[in-house]
């Protein structure tokens, strides 16, 4: 790549006193260049760096950078890192209940803060929010995967201004390719430094009962032979159930331990097995007598600070290097654990995979206890971003030459399913985009519908989805080729003479058609008289013989020589044709009878043969004296009865036909293709609506989404003629799940007049999930809360029902059971005492108070509200947030 030098103002080694990777050096000549970057590289390659650099450049031209993530325990680590690195002054931080020192040149926030930002001017434009702000550093930008999340980052470089810079950073994903485009057509120019790098290489390695192996070959690409054939020879490695037995945590520890892999990360993918876990291995003493001492001091520091955070089955093993982390686990307690391994003085980390997204927890080795996850349909194999995103957090840049990767056998998978993962490419990034209502209702406070529209289409999403079509595209364009082709030869021909041909061709088919009725009429007629008729006829009379017994091409003439009984009604009839053959026929096997011509005289010995037996189909050739007779027969087709009415729309139908015969589109010879030239061309226009019906469906699916919002926020008065109303002003101030659903609450005035403590119980049932059935809370809701929430199941009654019809999915909830827990914190309750009375773990209840001072702490910047509702939502804040609910940012 040929880049400009770097900005004459920095010298490189001074800021960077080691030796610079060669991607990190071109994703700064990137920048330097005026343009942005999606730099993607392993986990623990240093991608940080490319945002400090872009924070160093920042400063020395007097200039400002956001630096985002995704969560604001990261965002917390963030301020702590770079107060250290660049000065505690020129920091600041901004999270949804916390906001310090924020015009700070540095300023660190969680990227839906940084969005929200970006909702308040016109998208594009830099407003009051984004001035001198040089560039915008969105951390772990991968995180465009998660679900609940996924929306706010496209959200995020979609509004960007074009003019501030962005530096994605990503993990490393297989279509890093299709979001540089993307990041091209909707932000400006961008370069994408891939590296797949690693400055501390992975070994991979396979533990069961009989030790711990190398899990792959020599040249690492696929399993080691010994195992791949172990596997097949030995059956002896069986449990009770005929299935593999696993090695136990002490056994792959004690391992660890021998072959100096620790501090190691064991991932273990629930909150229990975490724990029994800590339980099981409590008495092992992982560490030595100074790192002992140093724990001690920091482990005890932090219980006179926080003498309620400790719990006794975490403390003793904390003392000898081992714990669990996990959400369940009270917040304060993780944090001493995260800042203990961090010093290294925790030699193992039981902990869920949450661990493995977000917070710096780098280990020298990572156990993969299982390959397989519980989901919500069922067990599945890991995919393989999971699997390298915790594999990724194994080498510590500085600390260890190689990182090691331990994978475990367990009854359900083996060294197969490791080998396969560990030798797999990442899953690329899909877009999660899903339009809210508090996006329709920020972006038509300051955009048109239109250009609501183009923001919804320049989505990572859209751009999937087009990219997901192309053949249909392409079939499209491909049909549209046909059309066109096809117009040009039809619209060679005269369309008035085409016009009158096709006139003429339709009335023949039309003339045809009355022809064919009348013949069968007149058909019909005749066969009646025929059966009077032939009544009366005597031998000698010529009749005309075709039909089911007499199955010749075209009718005989034949002269009748006698009657015979039939089987119904009808005689048989006995004749001689003009071709000399005896027939025997019925009544329905004649087709005419002609009583104008003279009769023939067949004289009375002249019999049919005695061998032919008198029954209908039979016939035989006659002999000599016949064929005096069979002469005498004329053979008279020609004078075959026709009723005027035929022969008049025969000629008729003649003329026309001859008419069409002497037209110029017939004499060119090609009536035939013009005709089925036009016939096709209808075909592929059905076909072409057909396919872009598809299409539009398929890559308008988001618009719609939006467009169905729009309805039901019209419905509920939320938008007037496409503005915002009070309604609308105050949902689009809200940050959650459903933002309509909470401004209606708010609207509603129900919850205006509680005190403080009910309030913020009542805050939480509009935020707290629906609970596993066996959650248990000891603590009943009082009156005034159960009776003001009660009053709101008419509107979410409501809401249910549209939403059900305009097929939208956003949860809209009102939960009674577990709030009772806020209520009583909120009269000030201990916090042991709150846990004792709930299944739940401290985890969630913490994280059930923070989501509640989380949408408490809104109330007071929602706009129309009573100043009586905003001043309780204030208190309420005031009497949860308290330890271990606050989250502490020094």
């Amino acid at each position: 790549m040929n880049y400009p030098a770097p900005s004459p103002e920095l010298d490189l080694r001074s800021i960077f006193p080691f030796e610079l990777d060669q991607f990190q050096k071109d994703a700064i000549a990137s920048l330097n260049a005026g343009r942005s970057v999606v730099v993607c590289a392993p986990t623990g390659s240093g991608k940080t760096l490319v945002g400090e650099y872009a924070i160093y450049r920042a400063l020395s031209r007097g200039k400002r950078v956001f630096y985002t993530t995704p969560l604001k325990a990261l965002s917390n680590q963030k301020l702590r890192d770079f107060r250290e690195k660049f000065g505690f002054d020129l920091v600041g931080l901004l999270t949804g209940d916390a906001s310090i020192n924020r015009d700070a040149p540095i300023l660190v926030m969680t990227t839906e803060i940084f969005r929200n930002m970006l909702y308040g001017t016109p998208i594009g434009q830099v407003g009051i929010s984004l001035v001198d702000v040089d560039a915008v550093v969105l951390d772990e930008c991968h995180y465009m995967n998660d679900r609940q999340r996924g929306t706010v980052w496209e959200e995020s470089i979609i509004y960007c201004p074009r003019e501030v810079q962005l530096a994605a950073l990503s993990a490393t994903v297989a279509n890093s390719d299709q979001l540089t485009d993307w990041l091209n057509r909707v932000h400006g120019p961008t370069d994408l430094i891939y590296s797949d790098f690693r400055p501390v290489p992975l070994e991979f390695h396979f533990c069961n009962p009989k030790g711990l192996f190398p899990l792959l070959n020599d040249s690492k690409t696929k399993i080691n032979p010994r195992l791949a054939n172990r596997g097949k020879r030995r059956q002896g490695d069986r449990g009770k159930a005929g299935r593999p037995e696993a090695p136990g945590i002490i056994y792959t520890l004690s391992h660890l331990q021998q072959r100096d892999m620790l501090p190691a990360i064991y991932f273990i993918f629930s909150r229990r097995g975490c724990d029994k876990a800590v339980a099981e291995v409590g008495d092992l003493w992982l560490v030595n007598n100074e790192e002992s001492q140093i724990l001690r001091e920091q482990i005890d520091e932090f219980l006179n600070r926080n003498p309620e955070a400790g719990r006794s089955g975490q403390i003793a093993p904390l003392y000898r290097g081992i714990a669990a982390h996990h959400a369940g686990i009270l917040p304060a307690w993780k944090a001493l654990v995260e800042e203990l391994f961090q010093q290294g003085l925790i030699k193992v980390v039981f902990a869920t995979e949450t661990l493995a997204a977000g917070i710096n927890m780098p280990a020298r080795t990572t156990v993969i206890s299982t390959l397989s996850k519980r989901t919500d349909t069922g067990h599945r194999l890991l995919n393989a971003s999971e699997f390298l995103q915790m594999a990724g957090r194994a080498g510590r840049r500085g600390m260890d030459k190689q990182g090691h990767v331990v994978t475990v056998q367990t009854p359900f998978e083996g060294s197969k399913e490791a080998a396969y993962l560990a030798t797999s490419k990442p899953d690329p990034l899909v877009s999660q985009f899903t339009p809210s209502y508090g996006m329709v209702l920020n972006l038509l406070q300051t955009h048109t519908l239109e250009q609501a529209r183009e923001l919804i289409e320049r989505s990572f999403g859209q751009y999937m989805a087009t990219l997901h079509l192309r053949p249909e595209y392409d079939e499209i364009a491909e049909l549209q080729a046909q059309l066109a082709q096809l117009h040009e030869q039809i619209a060679a021909v005269d369309e008035n003479e085409l016009a009158v041909y096709e006139k003429l061709r339709q009335r023949l088919k039309v003339e045809r058609q009355i022809l064919k009725t009348l013949q069968e009429q007149a058909q019909s007629d005749r066969q009646e008289q025929l059966a009077m008729m032939l009544g009366f006829a005597v031998s000698g009379t010529l009749l005309s013989l075709k039909g089911k017994n007499i199955p010749v091409s075209t009718p005989v003439t034949a002269v009748l020589v006698g009657k015979t009984p039939g089987s119904g009604e009808d005689p048989y009839l006995v004749c001689l044709g003009h071709d000399n053959r005896w027939y025997v026929a019925t009544t329905g096997d004649v087709v005419d009878l002609y009583a104008e011509l003279p009769r023939v005289e067949v004289p009375p010995e002249v019999l049919p043969p005695a061998e032919m037996p008198l029954k209908p189909g039979q016939s035989l050739l006659g002999g000599q004296e016949t064929f005096a007779i069979a002469t005498q027969i004329p053979n008279a087709v020609e004078s075959l009865y026709m009723a005027p009415e035929v022969a008049e729309q025969l000629s008729r139908v003649t003329a026309i036909q001859e008419q069409l015969e002497a037209h110029p589109v017939h004499q060119s010879g090609n009536a035939g293709t013009i005709f089925k030239r036009r016939a096709r061309y209808v075909e592929l226009e059905a076909e072409l609506e057909e396919l872009q019906g598809t299409v539009e469906q398929q890559s308008q699916r988001h618009w719609e989404e939006f467009v169905n919002l729009i309805a039901i926020l019209q419905h509920f008065g939320a938008l007037d003629n496409l503005v915002p109303t009070q309604l609308g002003q105050m949902a689009a101030a809200i940050r959650g799940e459903n933002e309509l659903w909470l401004g209606l609450v708010f609207a509603s005035g129900e919850l205006d007049n509680l005190d403080p403590h009910h309030l913020a119980a009542a805050a939480a049932a509009l935020v707290t999930e629906t609970p596993r059935p066996d959650s248990k809370v000891n603590f009943d809701l009082s009156n005034e809360v159960t009776e003001a929430l009660a009053k709101l199941r008419g509107i979410r009654r409501q809401m249910f029902q549209l939403q059900r019809r305009y097929n939208v999915a956003l949860p809209i909830w009102l939960e009674f059971e577990l709030i009772a827990l806020v209520e009583q914190w909120a009269l000030g309750m201990e916090w042991i005492e709150l846990c004792n009375n709930t299944t739940l773990d401290e985890g969630d209840v913490v994280r059930i108070l923070r989501r509640t001072l989380d949408l408490l702490s809104q109330i007071p910047h929602v706009p129309h509200l009573p100043d009586s509702f905003q001043r309780n939502a204030y208190r309420a804040m005031q009497l949860i947030d308290r330890f271990p609910v606050n989250e502490v940012v020094e």
